[in-house]
C-alpha cells in the first residue's frame, strides 16, 4: 500500500489509517480479526479515542507486538487543560503504552469551540505541556461538521498544529462552499507543512428513520465498484492518509480500494462529482 509523508512528522503513513471506531462496539476476537486485517495489508498509522467505545481497550493486547511498529493517534473532546490531561493519562493506561506519537483536540468543528480549547486553562494547554514532557510527539485538530475546514483553518493561524483531520468525500467536494473552505485549507497545510488526515471518505447519507445496518453514524457506500472511486477520488487530493470506516465488515473493502488505487484523471473526477446530488452526506454524531 501506498505511503505518504503526514506533513512535518515525518511520518510515511500508509494512505489508509486503522480507524478504531469499528472495533469499540464489538468483542475482542472481532476486534482482534479486524486489527490483523489491516496489519496484513501493511497499515502503519492507528487512529483511536476514548469515545469509541471499548476501541482503546481493544488495542491493548496487541501494544507489546505493535506499539515500535505503529504511528499511534488518540484524541480528547475535553475543553479545559486539567479535563483534557486527566483523559490523555486514562488514554496511556487504557491503550496500555506510555507515549502517543499524535494527541488530538477532537471535534473542534465551531469557532467557539475552538475559542475554549485556545482560551487560558483550555485544552491546548494540556496538549502542549505533554508534548513538553515528552508524553505525546505532534499535536493535531479533529472535526467532524461543515464548520471543520474553516475553523481548522483559523486553528493553524493561532496555533502551528502538526495534523489536521476533518471530513471529505466526493458529495461533500461538489458542494461549492465547502469546497472552497477546503480548497483554502489544503493549500494552507501544503505551505505549512501540516498533515491531512481525512474522515468519511465512504459517507453516503443519513440513517434517518431507517434500520441500521452498519456500526457506522451515517449509511456508508457498501459496493466494492463505488468504493474503489470513492477512495480513489479523496487519494487524488493533496491529502495523506484517509481513516478506515467505523464498520469492521467493510474494512477489507477499504483496504481493497486503496491497494489498487490509481489517481483519477480529472475528467473522471468531474464524471463522479455530477452524480453526488445522489446523496446527503450527513453531519451528526461523530465520525469514522
Amino acid at each position: 500500500m501506498e505511503r505518504r509523508r503526514l506533513g512535518r512528522t515525518g511520518q510515511m503513513s500508509t494512505v489508509v489509517a486503522f480507524g478504531s471506531a469499528g472495533i469499540g462496539r464489538v468483542d475482542q476476537d472481532t476486534a482482534d480479526r479486524a486489527i490483523q486485517t489491516a496489519l496484513d495489508s501493511g497499515v502503519n498509522h492507528f487512529d483511536v479515542a476514548p469515545t469509541y467505545g471499548e476501541a482503546e481497550l481493544r488495542l491493548k493486547p496487541w501494544m507489546p507486538r505493535i506499539r515500535g511498529k505503529i504511528f499511534l493517534g488518540c484524541k480528547t473532546k475535553e475543553r479545559t487543560r486539567d479535563a483534557a490531561k486527566a483523559e490523555l493519562h486514562r488514554s496511556l493506561e487504557r491503550l496500555g503504552t506510555d507515549h502517543l506519537d499524535l494527541y488530538q483536540l477532537h471535534a473542534v468543528c465551531k469557532r467557539h469551540e475552538l475559542d475554549e480549547c485556545t482560551a487560558k486553562g483550555g485544552a491546548l494547554e494540556a496538549l502542549i505541556q505533554a508534548r513538553d514532557e515528552g508524553t505525546v510527539h505532534w499535536l493535531g485538530i479533529t472535526g467532524h461538521s461543515h464548520d471543520a475546514p474553516g475553523t481548522h483553518l483559523e486553528a493553524l493561524r493561532r496555533f502551528p498544529f502538526d495534523t489536521v483531520m476533518f471530513p471529505l468525500n466526493f458529495v461533500l467536494w461538489a458542494m461549492p462552499d465547502y469546497r472552497r473552505d477546503t480548497a483554502k485549507l489544503l493549500e494552507y497545510c501544503r505551505q505549512k507543512d501540516v498533515g491531512v488526515q481525512v474522515i468519511k471518505t465512504l459517507a453516503k447519507d443519513p440513517w434517518g428513520d431507517r434500520p441500521r445496518t452498519h456500526t457506522t453514524w451515517y449509511e456508508p457506500f457498501t459496493d466494492q465498484a463505488t468504493i474503489d472511486q470513492t477512495v480513489a477520488f479523496n487519494l487524488s487530493q493533496p491529502v495523506t492518509t484517509l481513516c478506515s470506516t467505523g464498520d469492521v465488515t467493510i474494512l477489507p473493502k477499504f483496504l481493497a480500494a486503496a491497494e489498487r488505487f490509481r489517481p483519477l484523471t480529472p475528467d473522471a473526477q468531474e464524471a463522479l462529482l455530477a452524480t453526488a446530488h445522489q446523496y446527503h452526506t450527513p453531519f451528526v454524531g461523530s465520525w469514522a
